[in-house]
């Protein structure tokens, strides 16, 4: 259940940045985050799990095009690492959401990340791995800000330790990140 949730997080977070970033295929995304004040962060076991399902499902569908795609074996090592953390991550937000009684939602892709998803699909090479790592590092700072707000003001104390969980996932993903070339 983790897992579901946490790519439906990350998924819906990433739906917001798809939305903004309709740039032409062969420049760089124009997506900016959404500033952690101005995301309504959603306080309810469902909504954080449709959310979480969300984010968790664009990383593993971006990652998989980054494994694709992507020009460096930097970019495609992300990736790989990036599939198995979030299906881990989306499988831990199943299973507490099934222990609180719940069934969660198949993840689904926000049009904000099916946007991104397209943007990625129509890139190769150096302008890939440019837009990939700029969605993905915009997609982990809305990630955080979901898992740390529901971890501590959700109203489930079972899918509240599951974003507490994540928390530190995606923040060694946001270290990772920095540490890879910018666009």
């Amino acid at each position: 259940m983790k897992t579901i949730f946490w790519c439906g997080a990350v998924a819906s977070l990433a739906m917001t940045a798809a939305a903004a970033a309709e740039a032409p295929r062969n420049l760089a995304p124009q997506t900016e985050p959404m500033p952690p004040a101005q995301m309504t962060m959603p306080r309810d076991a469902m909504g954080y799990a449709r959310m979480a399902g969300a984010g968790d499902l664009y990383e593993i569908e971006s990652s998989r095009l980054a494994q694709q795609k992507g020009a460096t074996g930097a970019v495609r090592q992300f990736g790989q690492m990036m599939i198995e953390h979030h299906t881990q991550t989306t499988q831990a937000l199943t299973g507490a959401a099934r222990a609180a009684g719940m069934t969660p939602p198949p993840p689904a892709l926000a049009p904000r990340q099916q946007k991104m998803i397209d943007e990625l699909r129509g890139l190769s090479g150096a302008p890939f791995d440019a837009a990939y790592l700029r969605q993905q590092r915009m997609a982990h700072q809305e990630a955080l800000a979901l898992h740390a707000d529901y971890a501590e003001n959700g109203d489930n104390a079972a899918l509240r330790k599951a974003a507490a969980a994540a928390v530190p996932i995606v923040q060694r993903h946001i270290d990772l990140l920095a540490q890879l070339p910018k666009a």
